[in-house]
Formats: structure tokens, C-alpha cells, sequence
């Protein structure tokens, strides 16, 4: 194909502007070079014949599709699949930017709303659920993390935004950056204000999102969630406010930002995920029952007795670091001697629970969700419990993941 551009440069192209071989061959002057190509047009015209223009108009066409402008206007091919929450929300008036109804508008709408998406990528929609976000169940996600894997595997497709409810994103960002299988940006994206509201968010938040999901830098980082002007991994980014338009933060930090359609990137996912991960929602048919129970102060301990009955496994969200009060510990013992997995974290915002610290964990056989968040870590558990029921390898699977 080179050969063929090379040759079709060397019969149209004027010397001056062209100094591939072909032109390199005849330096020996410029009336000795026009006089060859003239030559060897003619000659060319009278072996190919009615071919001639054909091949023409092919060389012609590579020439522009390999040019430099070409690729530079060339767009990604982006899905949005759209889930509903509050970026598909409206509300009775402009000032109702807390109370409204969520999951109306639909996806066709979101994408003619934003018309500037024409600009940075092809983009498709269709519509996979019209829910606000509390409403998914294990049933929806891995519907929904099927779908996105089917997309991803198109090689007509760039990237996928999946517009989502704030209110479990965290968890759907996490579930789809553990099973899919891809290196092309999955991106989650929603809105803390209906659009219908004065300074709604949800606008640039949906552009940003194409943007991401558009941008070859992005490929490789795991299933991002893009809020707010920020690029969170999936696996960090939680819902930390429920009124403001900065809800969404990591406590390690973004990995990037997007600034006017451009995306920056200052750090990298150390966890394992996606191409790299072992799960694989190709393999998933169902996710067990996974329990979260908040510690607090006088605990009903009947509760946990009650969660263990369907339950293969309860998220203890403990206080302090994963904190067990001394009238639960044996209540504890007795449901993880019963196959139920017990899987200490912490309700607070930040930090990581220490395992054998708050608890001797490696005696009484249970798991610490090292920096997850209680959500987070049912998240990981439901997913773990597919392939595993070890608590060695459950405890490798939250180190790594």
C-alpha cells in the first residue's frame, strides 16, 4: 500500500512538494524529472487502460485517508447506556434543584441536549433501565455489566458511557471495573441536579464523559467515573455529599481531570482490574446475598442472626477501625462457624482496617476490607464468592483488588 501512494504521489504530486523515493530516484534535474513522469504516466495509461482511472481514484483516496488531517478528524465511536437517575431527573420548577422526580428523561433526549457531543465523537445511545439508582439489584448489574462487556468487545466501538444514579454509581463503577474485561474506557458518569434545575450539572458532566470515554489516553485505567471536571477510578470514587455538585471524591485522589474537552491525567490505578482481573462477567450468572450491618453504639445483635440466614457473607461497617463491641464478638464466631463470612471495614470516610489490629481476625477466621468502604466491599465479596469460598484466597482477593 505504501508502494501504491508512493507511486501516486510520484504522478501528481509536483517535486517541490513531494520527496519520497520515487522523486529521489531522478535528481538528475528538474526538466529530466517532469520528462519521466509525463513517460511514465502515459506508459501507464496504455498498460492499464480502462483501469487506469480506477486505480486513480484508489491511490487518490489512500492518499487522504493517511494524511494528517484526515486522522485528527477522525471521531471515536461512543455508546451511551443509560440507566436513569437524576442526570435523566426534571423537576416542577428551575429552583428545584433537590426535589425532583429522577429517571424520566430519555436517552435520546440527554444526547440532543448536549449538542457539542457531535463534536467529539460519534454518539449512540439506548436505553438499558429507567431507574433511579437505589432501585438496582444483583440482577440489574450483571445484566448491565453483560451488556457493557457485549459493547466493548464491538470493534466499532470506542468507548461506553453508562448514565447513572449517584446514589449507588459507586457500586455499579466498582462491580463493572472487577468483571469486564477490556482496556477501552468504560465510563460512569451522573448528576447531583436534574437538568431542569438552574446551574444544572449534568450537562458538561455527560460531555466530559464522551470526552473520556472518546480519548485513546484513557484506555487501560479500569472503568472511571467522571464528575464534577474530575476523573475518579471506579474503585475509589464514593458519593461523599448529598446535596453539592462535588459529591464524588477518592480518598487517594483523582486521576485526573478534563479541562475544555481535554483530559489530564496525574496518576494510575495500583489495583488489579479489568484486562488483568480474574473474574469475568462472561462466567456470572448471579452474585450471592452480601449484607451490610452499621456498627454503632448498644448493637441488636439479633440483626446479624437474622442477615445470616440468607446471607453468605456479612460486611460488618464497624466503627473506628472495623471496631467489634466485646457482647457481639461470640455472636460473630458463631455465624462464621456456621459458613458465613464475616468481613470487618468501617463506616468512616477514610483510611484502611488493619487486619488482626481491633480483632484477632487470623484466629476467629475472619476477613478485613482493607480500604473498601462498607459498599464497596459487598461489592468485592458478592463478586469473590463465585470462584471462592476460602477465606485465605478471600483475604488475597481484598489485598489485590
Amino acid at each position: 500500500m505504501k508502494r501504491l501512494a508512493d507511486f501516486a504521489f510520484s504522478l501528481f504530486v509536483p517535486s517541490r512538494a513531494y520527496a519520497g523515493p520515487a522523486s529521489r530516484r531522478f535528481r538528475a534535474g528538474q526538466a529530466t524529472h517532469v520528462a519521466w513522469r509525463l513517460h511514465t504516466a502515459r506508459a501507464a495509461r496504455h498498460l492499464l487502460g480502462a483501469a487506469f482511472p480506477l486505480l486513480v481514484a484508489a491511490a487518490s483516496s489512500l492518499i487522504a485517508f493517511s494524511s494528517p488531517a484526515f486522522a485528527q478528524s477522525a471521531k471515536p465511536n461512543v455508546v451511551v447506556v443509560a440507566t436513569g437517575g437524576t442526570i435523566a431527573g426534571a423537576g416542577a420548577t428551575s429552583s428545584n434543584s433537590a426535589t425532583y422526580q429522577a429517571a424520566k428523561v430519555p436517552v435520546e433526549k440527554l444526547i440532543a441536549g448536549v449538542p457539542e457531543l457531535a463534536e467529539v465523537a460519534n454518539v449512540r445511545g439506548e436505553q438499558a433501565f429507567q431507574i433511579a439508582s437505589e432501585s438496582f439489584t444483583n440482577e440489574r448489574l450483571v445484566q448491565l455489566g453483560k451488556r457493557v462487556a457485549q459493547l466493548a468487545r464491538d470493534p466499532g466501538v470506542d468507548g461506553v458511557v453508562i448514565t447513572h444514579g449517584t446514589d449507588t454509581l459507586e457500586e455499579t463503577s466498582y462491580f463493572l471495573h472487577l468483571v469486564v474485561h477490556t482496556d477501552k474506557p468504560i465510563v460512569v458518569v451522573g448528576s447531583m441536579r436534574p437538568g431542569t434545575a438552574m446551574s444544572a450539572d449534568g450537562m458538561l458532566n455527560l460531555y466530559d464523559a464522551v470526552v473520556v470515554a472518546g480519548a485513546r489516553e484513557s484506555r487501560g485505567k479500569g472503568v472511571l467515573v467522571v464528575m464534577n471536571d474530575e476523573i475518579h477510578s471506579g474503585r475509589d470514587v464514593a458519593k461523599r455529599i448529598n446535596i453539592k455538585t462535588n459529591a464524588f471524591g477518592s480518598q487517594w485522589g483523582p486521576l485526573g481531570m478534563v479541562v475544555e474537552g481535554k483530559t489530564y491525567w496525574f496518576r494510575l490505578p495500583a489495583k488489579t482490574h479489568t484486562m488483568q482481573s480474574e473474574f469475568d462477567i462472561e462466567r456470572i450468572t448471579a452474585l450471592p446475598d452480601v449484607q451490610i450491618l452499621y456498627g454503632s453504639g448498644n448493637l441488636n445483635p439479633a440483626l446479624y442472626e437474622t442477615a445470616a440466614k440468607t446471607a453468605r457473607a456479612i460486611i460488618h461497617a464497624g466503627t473506628g477501625n472495623g471496631s467489634v463491641p466485646d457482647y457481639l464478638v461470640e455472636k460473630l464466631r458463631a455465624i462464621r462457624a456456621s459458613g458465613v463470612q464475616v468481613i470487618r471495614s468501617a463506616r468512616v470516610g477514610d483510611g484502611f482496617v488493619l487486619r488482626n489490629s481491633e480483632q484477632p481476625d487470623d484466629k476467629y477466621d475472619w476477613l478485613v476490607a482493607h480500604d473498601l468502604n462498607p459498599q464497596k466491599a459487598k461489592i468485592l465479596a458478592a463478586v469473590a464468592l463465585t470462584k471462592t469460598s476460602d477465606t485465605k484466597e478471600l483475604q488475597r482477593i481484598f489485598w489485590q483488588y
